[in-house]
């Protein structure tokens, strides 16, 4: 394998990092046959094209957030990470007694998480996470009209945003494609866009919930800055010093 060019030793390398979650340099050395060295300099290129995030030891791929996945795609990613994320955000809840859900995978793991033994109204533009909620004793769910949109099964357009302008909201649970220090939470689509930022604005406290690779990834639309959310749940493949970093701009951070 030594007789890669630099090219394609980065593409296996962002292969690797996709598919197991984080890459260590003396394991990706080992497996290239190539020194430490080279290794790390292909991890600095790699950051700089913005396909890797480097920690002490080895680096995590950057999920890109210029194309949205399936909610299906979604479903069959880092759920070990997502399931931790849910359970640690549904803490958060406090005294709230509406909830605001964002359309994705881990909003409807958050939905399971929630309690049963006590009122609770949710509202959501997700198809999905209203039909898991429809049964569960004690929640009141209100789904927000709209288009729906194939991929993610969830509304979007003006019936949307003025349905949810018209409410206060306890807390909001928001996802995003992307969340970067400097440009705050992104996704691709503006229709999608205006439903996130209208949740924030009807909201009293927003909880951004992600997994790790959707730190330093962003997207074409911005609906926030990473000040105008109260908490971010994340793992521990998020590195504390990046956490630290984010948690000066105002959010608690929460490593789960």
């Amino acid at each position: 394998m030594s007789a890669m060019s630099a090219e394609e030793r980065q593409r296996e390398i962002v292969r690797i990092a996709r598919r197991a979650g984080s890459v260590d340099v003396a394991a990706l050395a080992a497996d290239l046959g190539v020194a430490k060295e080279t290794v790390r300099r292909d991890l600095r290129a790699l950051e700089e094209h913005g396909l890797v995030r480097r920690t002490h030891g080895g680096a995590y791929p950057v999920e890109s957030a210029g194309f949205e996945t399936t909610l299906a795609f979604r479903a069959t990613r880092h759920v070990p990470e997502k399931r931790r994320i849910a359970a640690a955000a549904a803490e958060l809840l406090g005294d709230a007694e509406t909830v605001f859900l964002d359309e994705g995978f881990t909003p409807q793991l958050i939905a399971e998480a929630l309690p049963r033994d006590r009122p609770l109204t949710v509202v959501t533009a997700s198809l999905a996470t209203a039909g898991a909620l429809a049964e569960a004793g004690n929640t009141t769910v209100l789904l927000l009209g709209g288009r729906v949109r194939p991929g993610t099964l969830a509304t979007v357009d003006h019936w949307t945003t003025k349905m949810l302008a018209g409410f206060v909201v306890d807390l909001a649970y928001i996802g995003a494609n992307g969340i970067a220090r400097d440009h705050g939470l992104t996704t691709p689509d503006p229709a999608v866009s205006e439903v996130k930022a209208q949740a924030v604005r009807a909201s009293r406290r927003t909880v951004f919930t992600g997994v790790h690779t959707k730190f330093g990834a962003v997207s074409f639309c911005r609906f926030a800055a990473v000040g105008d959310v109260d908490a971010i749940v994340t793992s521990t493949s998020l590195p504390a010093a990046e956490a630290h970093r984010y948690a000066l701009l105002g959010p608690q951070v929460i490593r789960v």
